[in-house]
């Protein structure tokens, strides 16, 4: 059977990152060796979206962020020989072409975040999700991220396969002003808290043409090979729209490391939420109402999970209320002063118990 929201193939272990305050003076270039980014790390290598079913990516991606009381600064090194673009319209589907894709989440919520996209061009095409598809949420083309700029370095040449090709970076500068809408009480974020945040390398299959890159295509359908995926927090599924999987991105004022930061206990928690959701989603597409059961929904997850991990749930005191076209499950946050809840649409809040 085909299910509408697939439960994901990997646990809950997203990547955590410390996002250095950096109030050192910024040159946009797209070149990342510069001293603005000498001392941020770069996160861990892209892997696979599935995660570890798949090999590993054939070229090397890494990121780096970092932020200020007006920005937050992305950096990204992509290695390769295949470096090449095409699109040169503003809002065109960047991820036609190779690409570098952003998606800012900032309150946690997986709803109204934002995704950016360029290619070797500096093509940019930037939208916000109302919800995550999955949840019939729709995508804003006409969003502009005011105040966005960015800009590409390539270490070698744009659309000339040869040895001469290494990488292209990119830089992209965000200004918190243009985040705002979607964060927590609508400003810019302090020291400690944090954001949920992804990226996505798209690396088509390539052959050389008459001197040219040309998109692989599959000899019997005569369409090109289906796209690679690389992201820094895998969603075990081939959908970069479960936000719930997305890293969490720390804002610190001091030079910490990721190693100072865990993730927090109540988001351990939505996390156990999510897995009755993917059940109850499961459930519907079986029979066309959600259960007003809990064992139901765990046998359910016990069934179709590809996980292990994700197979059970915590022993925590759940209440799920049901009508015959919604839901919502709640359960006490880790001091018992709140409620955090996750409805039929995807959205999780907390709320004063």
């Amino acid at each position: 059977m085909n299910y509408r929201i697939p439960i994901p193939a990997v646990d809950f272990h997203p990547p955590i990152y410390a996002c250095r305050f950096n109030d050192k003076p910024f040159q946009l270039d797209g070149n990342l060796d510069k001293e603005f980014w000498r001392n941020i790390p770069f996160t861990d290598n892209f892997v696979d979206i599935e995660g570890s079913i798949r090999p590993v990516p054939r070229f090397r991606t890494r990121a780096k962020m970092a932020w200020d009381h007006e920005n937050l600064y992305f950096g990204a090194l992509l290695e390769g020989d295949e470096i090449w673009a095409t699109l040169t319209e503003h809002d065109s589907v960047i991820f036609q072409d190779n690409d570098f894709e952003i998606f800012v989440d900032p309150d946690s919520d997986t709803q109204a975040y934002t995704e950016y996209e360029m290619n070797a061009l500096n093509t940019t095409w930037d939208l916000l999700l109302t919800k995550a598809y999955r949840d019939n949420g729709k995508p804003v083309n006409g969003l502009e991220l005011k105040g966005l700029r960015s800009a590409v370095y390539i270490d070698g040449k744009l659309n000339k396969p040869g040895s001469h090709n290494h990488s292209w970076s990119v830089e992209i500068v965000i200004p918190f002003a243009a985040l705002s809408e979607c964060a927590a009480e609508n400003r810019a974020p302090v020291s400690g808290e944090y954001y949920r945040v992804n990226f996505s390398r798209v690396q088509w299959k390539v052959d050389i043409k008459e001197g040219a890159f040309a998109k692989r295509l599959d000899k019997e359908t005569g369409r090109p090979l289906p796209e690679d995926n690389w992201v820094w927090a895998p969603t075990g599924v081939i959908n970069i729209h479960y936000p719930e999987l997305w890293a969490f991105l720390f804002f610190t004022d001091e030079p910490r490391s990721s190693k100072d930061f865990s993730i927090p206990e109540d988001e351990l928690r939505k996390w156990e939420l999510r897995k009755l959701y993917y059940a109850q989603q499961a459930h519907w597409d079986e029979t066309g109402s959600y259960s007003d059961s809990l064992d139901v929904l765990k046998e359910t997850l016990a069934r179709l999970s590809p996980c292990e991990a994700n197979k059970t749930v915590q022993e925590l005191p759940f209440q799920l209320s049901t009508t015959p076209h919604t839901f919502e499950i709640t359960c006490p946050s880790q001091d018992g002063a709140r409620t955090l809840a996750i409805f039929s649409d995807g959205k999780t809040t907390s709320f004063s118990s």
